[in-house]
């Protein structure tokens, strides 16, 4: 697992646990617990993981909420990209296969999810 990123979840009084689960990750405030689910390649644990600690950091609290829900979700995928993507590498990646999603994801170490919100982050820069 990525060193920064469980020094993040040490840093911040959670803990990670492997257990499966509706989704390939969750978060649960009361118990300061960061759930994967088990399986997942190393790609995806990690994007999943930061998502999660992006939960935490934002202190989003559960909800049914479909559009509270949604915002939630979009912040921290973009919390998750900013944190494990550098303008240099994107620039680089892009570069090299231009802004092809899926593309991008595998040459930055990430889930498409999170390349997508990068690129979001980049168009709402202007």
């Amino acid at each position: 697992m990525d060193p920064q990123l469980l020094r993040l979840v040490e840093e911040r009084g959670l803990r990670v646990v492997e257990r499966p689960g509706a989704t390939r990750g969750g978060f649960d405030p009361t118990g300061r617990v960061i759930r994967l689910a088990p399986g997942m390649s190393v790609r995806t644990a990690r994007s999943v993981l930061a998502h999660e600690l992006g939960h935490a950091v934002l202190a989003h609290s559960p909800t049914q909420h479909p559009l509270t829900r949604g915002r939630q979700e979009r912040q921290a995928d973009a919390w998750a990209a900013r944190l494990l993507i550098t303008p240099h590498a994107y620039a680089a990646a892009e570069a090299i296969h231009g802004p092809h999603p899926a593309s991008l994801a595998f040459e930055l170490d990430v889930t498409v999810e999170l390349v997508t919100a990068y690129q979001d982050l980049l168009a709402r820069a202007g």
